[in-house]
């Protein structure tokens, strides 16, 4: 079951490099968050954009499409406060990638070398794999 599958908010294009977190936000002390990590990331998010504007879907849809479209038990689970989100989630369901839009994500993630440790050292030290 994938852990925060859009990548506490990332993903969906709705935190940028020039974003300021709030000062009490764990992202702050995310090393996935630091200016530099969320500047080179971007690529990946840009490419969400790309797709997701040519199925008329969300960065969100097609990021949880993309997942559900690994194997077939693989449930990603967002969590969200925000009845509006969650219906944007459940959307992703009716998002079909094809193999062109699969390999295009393919070969974004073999040449984007996501920048930035996913928890600070003393946290990841904590996660059983």
């Amino acid at each position: 079951m994938p852990f925060s599958p859009l990548g506490k908010g990332f993903l969906t294009g709705a935190i940028d490099d020039k974003t300021t977190l709030a000062k009490n936000d764990f992202r702050n002390i995310v090393p996935r968050f630091s200016q530099a990590a969320r500047q080179a990331n971007l690529a990946l998010v840009e490419l969400l954009g790309t797709i997701a504007a040519r199925k008329r879907a969300t960065r969100a849809q097609v990021t949880l499409a993309w997942l559900i479209a690994q194997k077939p038990r693989i449930v990603p689970i967002p969590g969200t406060t925000k009845v509006h989100r969650l219906e944007e989630n459940v959307g992703a369901a009716n998002v079909a990638l094809n193999a062109v839009d699969l390999s295009e994500i393919a070969a974004a993630l073999s040449r984007i070398k996501v920048e930035g440790d996913r928890y600070p050292a003393a946290l990841e030290a904590n996660i059983d794999r």
